[in-house]
């Protein structure tokens, strides 16, 4: 994980979203541009390419379609590296 990359992708409110989106099912990408009319399709596509690059979602091809999901693991890094500044032990991550 490039924590750089990572901070970067979740800086934006847009990919926040796009994040809350793909956690709740796997989407193609016209999926995830339908809740976002203001933005252009190669608008969603730059987004979806900095979340797939920071490893926050994952890009599944089935036939003619490309599907969009959250890979959780990385978040579960994430609350890793913040708790090393609490002191205290993280508890596990509940499932996704």
């Amino acid at each position: 994980m490039g924590f750089s990359e990572t901070m970067k992708a979740i800086a934006d409110p847009q990919r926040r979203e796009m994040l809350l989106l793909v956690k709740k099912q796997r989407l193609r990408a016209g999926e995830i541009a339908s809740h976002f009319p203001n933005l252009s399709a190669a608008t969603v596509s730059y987004h979806l390419s900095l979340l797939k690059k920071a490893s926050l979602i994952t890009e599944t091809k089935y036939k003619n379609f490309v599907y969009y999901e959250l890979n959780g693991s990385v978040f579960e890094e994430i609350i890793l590296w913040c708790a090393q500044f609490t002191g205290e032990t993280p508890k596990p991550p509940k499932p996704l």
